[in-house]
């Protein structure tokens, strides 16, 4: 019987906090002794569910947020750079297809989740490209190493009902409404078989605590050292 304990990370491309949780949980995979499920949704269906608002939109939350983030991508050292047109990018155009593209991926072939999210955050939040026409995606996908006519393959299927029915399922599953997620990133770690939710990116020393692990920083390998 394995010992690993799970956490899921419920998240979004469209989402900067999202990147920055998803590289640390990752670089604390082998030593934490954890299993991650990534769990691709929709922020804005969330954000809409529980009646939240975008913190950009809240002009001093959005403020602080540009400054905030430029912290956090030095301090966590990943490449994240806002876009030049925030709100046309983040808000008017949003994730919908990509994250439908993500989700057909976790569907059909979990094996590239991992790359073609990351892929499709550099785009979006490093190199200030597009994420949600048609060749934009397959271009992320081509860098996450994913065969072409596999690609195109899968991004005939995003606007299928089984598609849209698992994006919606992933972003209102009743783990989701039974911890009320209100935002992303999410995490849900699974402890003495119960789901405990811990919101963002700066409760990873509580989350390590409640596994019973050490924090070692945001890039844990360098404090190894």
């Amino acid at each position: 019987m394995s010992t690993r304990k799970v956490l899921e990370l419920f998240y979004d491309v469209v989402s900067p906090y999202s990147w920055l949780g998803f590289e640390v949980l990752l670089r604390y995979k082998n030593i934490w002794n954890i299993d991650i499920h990534l769990r691709p949704g929709f922020l804005a269906g969330i954000i809409s569910e529980s009646g939240n608002a975008a913190p950009a939109l809240i002009p001093n939350k959005g403020a602080y947020m540009f400054k905030d983030l430029e912290r956090m991508a030095e301090f966590y050292q990943v490449p994240l750079r806002l876009p030049s047109d925030f709100f046309h990018v983040v808000i008017k155009k949003g994730s919908l297809s990509a994250m439908r593209f993500v989700t057909a991926l976790q569907m059909s072939h979990p094996e590239f989740l991992e790359g073609v999210s990351r892929e499709l955050w550099l785009r979006i939040w490093s190199e200030d490209k597009d994420i949600t026409e048609p060749e934009s995606i397959l271009q992320a996908a081509k860098k996450a190493g994913i065969p072409e006519d596999l690609a195109k393959k899968l991004l005939s299927t995003i606007t299928s009902p089984e598609i849209k029915s698992k994006l919606k399922e992933n972003t209102e599953i009743e783990l989701a409404k039974s911890i009320k997620l209100f935002g992303m990133p999410s995490i849900v770690a699974h402890i003495n078989d119960k789901p405990e939710l811990f919101f963002g990116t700066d409760r990873f020393e509580l989350l390590a605590h409640r596994l019973g692990e050490k924090w070692l920083g945001p890039v844990p390998q360098k404090s190894e050292l």
